[in-house]
Order: C-alpha cells, then structure tokens, then sequence
C-alpha cells in the first residue's frame, strides 16, 4: 500500500491560497492569545502552516520508524514533494517568503530521514539473519552429542547387598546316657564330651 505524502497538505493549501485567494497574506493575523504574562501573541497564517507542516512532519517519522512503514514509492513521492514545493519556492515571485521555505525543508527532512531510517532497518535486518543462519547451521552439529544418554554417576557408597545369613548347622542331640548304677561321675562326664559336634572321638574301648 503506498502512503500518502502527508507534507502535501500545507503545501497543498499555500498553493490554494496563493492562486486562488490572492489578496491573503502569510502575515495576516489569524487570532490574538493573551499569554499568562499578559502578553499578546499573535498567530498568522504563516505561524499556523509551519505548525500543521511540523506536527505532520512527526508523523511521517513514527511512519517510517516502524518496521515496513515505507516503500521505495513513498520516498519517490516524497522527493517529487520537495522538488515541486523547491521548484515553486525558486520559481514564482509570491512563494519566495520564509514560510514557505521552512516547508520546503521539512519536505527535505522528511525524504532524508525515511531514505536513513530505511538503510537502518535494512542492516538490522541483515544482521538478525546472519545471526538466525548461525544457530541454524550450529544447531545439528550439537544435536547427535545432546541425544546421547549422559552415563550415571558411579557411587562409591552404593549399597552392596547383603549376604544371606547362613543356617548353623543343628546341634546334635544329646542323649543321655545309659550307665549302670555303677558307673562313676567321671565316666559320665566323658561321655558327654564324646558327643559334641568337632570334638575327637576315641575309639571304644
């Protein structure tokens, strides 16, 4: 979409006031404030286009500080403004004043700092491209390591497992035994040492 030269407005309205109202002046007095120092001020047609031409001079700049705002077309319309609006002002006898050359320089501004604020974004783009290309190319380089599984830290105090407790072996019975009336404390004893599990045995007698 091709924006609109918002400049051409007070340009548009000299030239409306040069060719079709010729008995008004850029010096005419338009209204009178009374400042708060009492002063009175005055405001011309003059003072009230440089304050339109300004305020959409601002607005051509939020226009083209945005990304895209403008196109080539809109810079060539803004230069066939400023060289029109500096033809006139060399041209033409009635459009020689201070009024309309300050216009003129805001048309100029305006072309110079759209064709700037293009060449800015440009770059800016460029290198945001560069950048996103980088991480593109580096990025399957580290994906086959980050796919890897990291291997388990070995801990030295894992815990081992148990052995399992083993049975004792059953003890032996002990059965008591069969002595004769006659038989001696002595002999007793040791047949109860005889039947111990690990102890030597003897041989009968």
């Amino acid at each position: 979409m091709i924006g609109f030269p918002l400049l051409l407005i007070p340009i548009a309205i000299v030239n409306i006031l040069v060719f079709l109202m010729p008995g008004v002046s850029f010096t005419d007095p338009i209204v009178t404030l009374s400042l708060m120092s009492r002063a009175a001020w005055t405001v011309t047609f003059g003072d009230a286009l440089l304050a339109l031409g300004l305020l959409l001079l601002l607005l051509e700049v939020v226009k083209g500080s945005r990304p895209g705002g403008k196109y080539f077309m809109d810079h060539a319309l803004a230069l066939l403004v400023c060289g029109g609006a500096a033809a006139e002002f060399l041209l033409l006898p009635r459009f020689g004043n201070s009024v309309f050359f300050l216009l003129v320089l805001m048309t100029l501004v305006d072309f110079l700092g759209g064709v700037m604020l293009r060449l800015r974004q440009r770059r800016l783009r460029a290198a945001t491209a560069g950048r996103s290309a980088i991480v593109v190319a580096e990025a399957p380089a580290s994906q086959p390591a980050s796919a890897q599984p990291a291997p388990l830290p070995v801990q030295d105090n894992a815990p081992q497992p148990r052995p399992e407790p083993v049975a004792p072996p059953p003890l032996a019975t002990i059965e008591p035994a069969h002595s004769s009336p006659s038989a001696s404390a002595a002999d007793q004893a040791r047949s109860v040492l005889d039947v111990r599990p690990g102890a030597p045995t003897e041989p009968p007698r």
